[in-house]
């Protein structure tokens, strides 16, 4: 047999079992510069938030120790919240580096086109992601809860949830309280200075009733020093009690939210949250924007990553790092001032948050399908 029948053509060649090696050698230089990217964002964030909380120290019991755990805890969210920006920049350093030592024409010269080139990045990117959103779910948010206690209990002994006065609605009561308060690592929650206005079903006022504290421990809640008025027809009746047990769907995650962000919760307790806010007719719109968000947030991360990918192809080559991390950086930016932009108008025109968490990536990806086609 001759040295010419024994020479594959391109196609057959990369059916052979060292095409696998391709995908790990493109997987390999893109997953490295995504991890060093990340790295460097994560860190440069969670120094910014540490020298700000020096001005802290010596508040309460506010040590530097402590100061450095409440950061510590907050790291699995800014990993969460920084990959976006990491996994652009990491994609085209890492493809753009194959391209720069020629790694990438010798590839596309053995028969791989640069669709099977970017899908390679793609794959390995989306398992990536898969593993974020999961740390997004579990050990971001949880983190998030630590942190906020240890900055919090440092200061105080008594955490504040809410400055001023709360007001709640629970079915057809409205309640209100001059602070709400949480107990060394809140698993206790008090109300102070309480009232409480139930109402007919045409809007007559039908009680009033006044507590000097409500507590929820062991998963209920208890009213002391209650006063309570019946408002008749012509009358007025008032009774008092030391304590008494209230039944109320008023949880104490719901006065949580006022210290973890809506965007930091994970999806049951977004879903939660709307739920009971839609149940008491109030308004949900934050948690629900949080909770679309985070729905589509694989989207918004994979998106601008590999409609940047092309790039690498072109005049990049010739172009070095610099130009790279520009490219990266001003589609990074362009990216977030559509999305937040796209955002706000909806919520000003009352457009329901889905379509706006997935209106900005459909757009860049339309907007880059358009600029590669013209380019061809």
């Amino acid at each position: 047999m001759s040295a010419a029948a024994t020479t594959l053509p391109a196609p057959a060649r990369l059916r052979r079992p060292w095409f696998k090696r391709v995908d790990r050698l493109i997987a390999g230089a893109v997953l490295g510069m995504i991890a060093l990217s990340w790295g460097v964002i994560v860190s440069l964030d969670a120094l910014r938030i540490f020298v700000g909380e020096l001005g802290d120290i010596g508040q309460g019991h506010y040590t530097l120790g402590r100061a450095a755990l409440y950061v510590a805890f907050t790291v699995p969210r800014r990993v969460y919240e920084m990959f976006g920006y990491a996994a652009l920049i990491g994609a085209l350093l890492g493809l753009g580096g194959l391209a720069n030592s020629g790694e990438l024409t010798a590839l596309r010269a053995a028969g791989l086109s640069r669709l099977r080139i970017c899908a390679s990045v793609a794959l390995s990117m989306l398992l990536l992601t898969a593993g974020v959103v999961v740390l997004g779910e579990t050990l971001g948010p949880w983190g998030e809860r630590r942190a906020q206690q240890v900055q919090l209990a440092a200061k105080s002994s008594e955490v504040a949830l809410a400055k001023g006065v709360l007001w709640a609605r629970d079915g057809s009561a409205m309640i209100g309280a001059r602070t709400a308060r949480a107990h060394g690592t809140g698993d206790a929650v008090q109300l102070d200075e309480v009232r409480m206005f139930e109402f007919e079903d045409d809007g007559r006022l039908r009680t009033l009733s006044t507590a000097r504290k409500a507590i929820h421990a062991d998963g209920r809640w208890t009213l002391h020093e209650v006063r309570r008025t019946v408002f008749g027809p012509d009358s007025a009746a008032s009774t008092t009690l030391p304590t008494e047990q209230w039944r109320s769907s008023l949880e104490p995650s719901v006065l949580q939210a006022s210290i973890v962000r809506p965007r930091y919760m994970n999806l049951r307790d977004l879903q939660r949250n709307i739920v009971l806010l839609d149940r008491n007719q109030q308004d949900a719109g934050a948690f629900r924007s949080a909770y679309w968000a985070r729905v589509f947030y694989p989207l918004a991360v994979l998106v601008p990553a590999l409609c940047a990918l092309p790039f690498a192809f072109g005049t990049l080559r010739s172009g070095g790092l610099s130009k790279r991390l520009l490219l990266g950086i001003v589609i990074a930016l362009g990216f977030y001032l559509l999305q937040r932009s796209t955002i706000n108008i909806a919520a000003v025109y009352d457009v329901h948050p889905a379509l706006a968490n997935l209106l900005p990536p459909l757009i860049l990806a339309a907007l880059a399908a358009a600029w590669f086609r013209h380019r061809a």
